[in-house]
């Protein structure tokens, strides 16, 4: 599966270099959820439309793989994709109480138009998801209300009014995606230990937060070319973790954003380039709820025909010509705080006695940041976001 979760990556970092275009302080989303959703388009799109679609999530790359069959049909090859995303979703949904994490996503179609029950086959079996008719020439209203409903319940009221009032007025095709994700650490941080603090907006600026502080044993890195460090904080039963990436100077972040790429993402974060080390980690509570019309983003990335009423190639959705994506909104939550399980709690917090040196490596998240969150068996981005102000 590392193929597809390598065009996951690539997808999601340049996915961020279009997003940090926008004067937005902090930014967060799941590009998993997102290219998953665009995915069961690309599943309906043929020609053109397909190519353009498949190019901007990397899933061109995905089947050179089987290079033995690189000339081979678009059907062919988005059939590996496809497959790729039934295991991926599959393990991602496997019930776990370490935490929740709940992917959701849906196509709306106009009504009039009749979709391809081998399409709607599809979409339920690779992506296990459906694809739902909504009338939104006659009643754009009610079928926005049915579809912020469905968001609010698969979020656990987190995601409210995905869609604003008239928004689906001239809708065909509307692509819904919504995340919702909490966790509890490996290691908790005790609230008595979280205290007042600066963290730094840039050189001259800061604002009072609330730092949550522990020292315990991270597999951390030191990124001498880049001016600075990488550590990695698990959740309980470590099938997914946070890896913080923070910049050495307070005004360090642009550089590094600047220099991000996916092979070099892919290489830090691997389990051969970081150590066990001690660490005294400072973090603060944070909290982002972010909103993205993805439209213009999309297009500017190269995928421009499934906007076009003229260009647009779903046949392999519906039998007529026509059906082209009108809106795509993301929305995500993320919070996070102290929280975890009683049962890691003391692990790894003994500090050195009198007589030794304590010798640990300092993490202080008190100026931007970058952070993601990986699923580590299958390697996938699920999330990635900037905190700049707290």
């Amino acid at each position: 599966m590392s193929s597809l979760s390598e065009a996951n990556t690539h997808f999601a970092v340049d996915l961020f270099q279009q997003l940090k275009k926008s004067n937005k302080d902090n930014i967060f989303y799941s590009p998993l959820s997102i290219s998953s959703a665009l995915a069961m388009t690309y599943s309906g799109a043929q020609g053109n439309t397909a190519l353009q679609i498949g190019k901007v999530l990397h899933f061109n790359d995905v089947t050179d793989s089987t290079r033995g069959r690189a000339s081979t049909a678009h059907v062919e090859k988005s059939g590996i994709v496809h497959h790729q995303f039934q295991k991926l979703l599959t393990e991602l949904k496997k019930p776990t109480d370490a935490y929740e994490l709940n992917i959701a996503n849906r196509l709306y179609g106009e009504e009039k138009f009749q979709f391809r029950q081998e399409y709607m086959d599809d979409v339920k079996k690779f992506y296990l998801a459906s694809v739902e008719s909504a009338d939104f020439i006659n009643a754009a209203e009610e079928s926005r209300k049915k579809i912020n409903s469905w968001v609010e319940s698969q979020t656990k009221g987190k995601i409210k009014d995905l869609f604003p009032p008239h928004s689906l007025s001239s809708a065909i095709l509307v692509l819904v995606n919504a995340v919702y994700f909490k966790g509890q650490w490996d290691k908790i941080f005790y609230k008595e230990y979280t205290v007042e603090e600066k963290f730094w907006l840039n050189k001259d600026t800061s604002k009072s937060v609330q730092m949550m502080k522990q020292i315990s044993y991270f597999n951390f890195t030191a990124l001498e070319d880049m001016q600075a460090r990488i550590l990695e904080m698990p959740y309980k039963d470590k099938d997914l973790s946070m890896m913080l990436v923070l910049p050495n100077e307070v005004d360090g972040l642009q550089k590094l954003e600047d220099k991000l790429t996916a092979e070099k993402l892919i290489e830090w974060t691997s389990s051969q380039n970081m150590s066990e080390k001690k660490v005294e980690l400072h973090l603060p509570r944070f909290k982002v709820e972010e909103s993205y019309k993805l439209n213009d983003t999309l297009k500017s990335m190269g995928m421009v025909d499934a906007f076009s009423p003229q260009d647009a190639n779903f046949l392999g959705m519906a039998e007529s010509r026509g059906l082209m994506v009108t809106k795509i909104i993301h929305k995500s939550f993320v919070e996070v705080n102290e929280q975890g399980t009683k049962a890691a709690a003391a692990t790894g917090t003994g500090v050195a006695g009198a007589t030794s040196v304590p010798f640990y490596e300092s993490f202080h998240c008190d100026h931007p940041f970058l952070f993601f969150i990986k699923h580590n068996n299958t390697n996938s981005i699920l999330f990635l976001g900037r905190v700049s102000s707290p």
